[in-house]
């Protein structure tokens, strides 16, 4: 039995398919319809491509992953057709919780739909297996990466879709402290225990320039530090460095092309930005020979003081009000879950590395 990563990622897809179904969990009650009512009833008449197109696409990374799961763990055999019936139940379930949203519509064609994504997926998967290319793939990764690699690959996974979700600073994940602090004083509110909060002397500054830099050096750097965790050659590190950074150039400008249009994807490049990025890369190749557990030490590091500047500066409101702007999309949903992984994913990333590091010692 293959150690694999498709199993964490399979999981991460049903919590997120989970999230963007039942988004945005609030006013549930009994609407007196049964939750299966809308299995028999009549097609809907209006439709649109996008929620086609959104219902099929948003299942296949289930159904292939669940299905190189099942191949991978020595389960292949009828690994399609139990990777879209678990898409399918999946699905039924949640078009059945809709019932109690009355912001949401249950819909058999979206069911019909999810579970013609998942069985694409699979059947992807298995014919993916069948051509050879997932043993390639295997062999690729045990040439690059170290037998327990998983953690790191799935949440390397995970950033390029963290930073679908603008930031007021590029490739700033984790500032969540001042809407953590809103989130608590409504919470307290009319009871006495708003007094425990402690009251800030100074508020929140704007990023200088200087701070600004650092953020997007560290923002970058921190995702090669995190994979040269669970690469061992040089070379490969170096390659591994480029490519990182790279993709998250290019997934912060279809963020920014997103938020603001087509002709702004890279109005976000300027000189401290662009000084940021050529440091971090710099600094990465130059550690690229630096041993795995330095890496992680090193990664540790970077982000106390990454989340530390990130979360002394305070949302500009010309951002928040493009948040709203975005927010009432057509991507609200999908919004959802690049907001939450951009505000989870370097936490996630500490809780990771002290738990390597931990491990690494008592092994030792």
């Amino acid at each position: 039995m293959q150690k694999t990563s498709a199993w964490p990622l399979a999981l991460s897809c049903i919590g997120l398919i989970a999230y963007a179904s039942l988004y945005p969990f609030a006013d549930w009650r009994d609407q007196g319809i049964a939750p299966w009512a809308f299995l028999s009833a009549p097609l809907p008449k209006y439709w649109t491509g996008f929620d086609v197109g959104a219902n099929i696409l948003g299942y296949v990374p289930a159904g292939f992953l669940l299905a190189l799961t099942a191949s991978r763990t020595g389960r292949g055999r009828h690994a399609v057709m139990r990777s879209s019936l678990v898409c399918a139940v999946l699905s039924l379930c949640l078009e059945s919780l809709q019932a109690y949203l009355p912001a949401r519509v249950p819909s058999n064609v979206d069911f019909g739909l999810n579970t013609l994504g998942g069985w694409l997926g699979a059947a992807s998967a298995a014919l993916l297996e069948r051509l050879g290319a997932l043993d390639r793939w295997s062999r690729f990764r045990a040439r690059w990466f170290v037998a327990d690699a998983s953690g790191a690959l799935v949440l390397l996974a995970l950033w390029p879709v963290a930073l679908l979700f603008p930031s007021a600073v590029p490739l700033g994940l984790g500032q969540v402290m001042e809407r953590l602090e809103a989130a608590v004083v409504d919470l307290l509110a009319d009871t006495p225990f708003l007094e425990w909060m402690p009251i800030r002397e100074l508020e929140l500054q704007p990023l200088v320039p200087g701070a600004e830099f650092i953020c997007v050096l560290l923002g970058a750097l921190v995702p090669c530090l995190l994979g040269y965790g669970i690469i061992r050659a040089p070379l490969r590190r170096m390659v591994f460095a480029v490519s990182t950074v790279a993709v998250g150039v290019a997934t912060t400008g279809l963020s920014a092309a997103l938020t603001y249009g087509p002709q702004y994807a890279w109005e976000w490049i300027h000189q401290a930005i662009l000084a940021g990025l050529a440091v971090a890369l710099s600094v990465a190749l130059a550690l690229a020979m630096v041993p795995r557990r330095a890496s992680a030490a090193l990664a540790l590091l970077g982000l106390g003081v990454y989340l530390s500047l990130l979360n002394q500066a305070p949302a500009d409101p010309y951002f928040t009000l493009t948040l709203q702007t975005w927010e009432q999309g057509r991507f609200i949903r999908f919004n959802g879950l690049a907001q939450w992984v951009g505000w989870l994913w370097p936490y996630a990333v500490v809780v990771y590395l002290v738990l390597r590091i931990w491990r690494h010692d008592r092994e030792n």
